[in-house]
């Protein structure tokens, strides 16, 4: 750990360990604000003209990794993010508190683990009810990912009909969802989401039984194994996978069950990421089996 500058904040930790590096806002947020391999590129995107600004009266979205409350709100969900970040070391890692969500009742934390040698990173993302009323919600993180890039949620096995009867996955739309966007791919094994110039937004969402979800940039490989319980409810009737695009960003998001929590409750939501080097454009499905399960395949959950 070390403290360093980046792009306006003086304030920021870094961590590495020669495979994979990545910053951590303590001046706002906190955002994972950056994420490469030694001498690759930001896989996240940072908004230039947000970059070390601090204390806006209203939120922005600056880019990296952040953690939001669902179900979406736009007054609740919105709150800024933009003051200190205190960051104190755990017995694996380093805990991210930023001030708490007076008006929301809310303290959210991110806990950040870096694995010793492998491009590895283990966040556990937390919500605490501070209020003197219960609170229905859900845990989501968010990816802004940087430009040019492709999002991949994998899809389960096929079945065959007459064997296989009922349905075994949900498949999520918005009011704004394009099915017949070019941008958007889907195949019996995966979905795919390009970022591209295209102004118009898109978002899809999906029960991810299969657990992971990722993106291809740079000539990297980003991929976010989250957890899906069966017997859970999810916000956004069940996802707990979501890709939304438009011409500056590509977000994969994670979310956790609905619950109620109560005061003095809390709840985390884990994601473990990978970041592979040298991995070919992905723009088919064909690419994926290819050269995205393999990688998928070599982790593992």
């Amino acid at each position: 750990m070390e403290i360093v500058e980046y792009k306006g904040w003086k304030r920021n930790v870094r961590l590495a360990n020669g495979a994979v590096e990545l910053i951590v806002t303590l001046e706002i947020g906190p955002r994972v604000i950056y994420l490469a391999t030694p001498g690759g590129e930001n896989v996240f995107m940072n908004y230039p003209d947000e970059m070390g600004k601090s204390g806006e009266p209203e939120w922005h979205n600056r880019g990296g990794h952040r953690l939001w409350v669902a179900p979406e709100d736009p007054v609740s969900t919105y709150f800024p993010d933009n003051g200190p970040v205190e960051v104190e070391e755990t017995p694996d890692g380093l805990r991210f508190r930023p001030e708490p969500e007076t008006r929301n009742g809310i303290q959210k934390e991110i806990d950040v683990a870096l694995d010793t040698a492998e491009p590895h990173v283990r966040l556990i993302h937390r919500l605490k009810n501070i209020g003197q009323k219960p609170a229905d919600l859900a845990s989501w993180a968010l990816s802004v990912m940087a430009t040019g890039g492709t999002g991949i949620v994998g899809l389960p096995e096929r079945g065959s009909h007459p064997e296989d009867l009922l349905p075994n996955q949900r498949l999520v739309l918005w009011p704004y969802t394009d099915l017949s966007d070019p941008r958007l791919t889907m195949s019996t094994r995966a979905m795919l989401l390009h970022q591209t110039s295209d102004p118009k937004p898109n978002k899809i969402g999906v029960t991810n039984t299969e657990g992971w979800a990722a993106y291809a940039v740079h000539g990297c490989l980003f991929v976010k194994w989250l957890p899906y319980d069966p017997n859970a409810t999810y916000p956004d009737m069940g996802c707990n996978t979501e890709l939304f695009t438009n011409a500056d960003i590509l977000e994969v998001e994670s979310l956790g069950p609905l619950v109620t929590l109560e005061p003095g409750g809390e709840i985390e939501h884990v994601e473990e990421w990978h970041l592979f080097s040298d991995v070919p454009a992905i723009a088919t499905p064909a690419d994926v089996g290819k050269h995205v399960r393999p990688l998928i395949e070599k982790v593992g959950p």
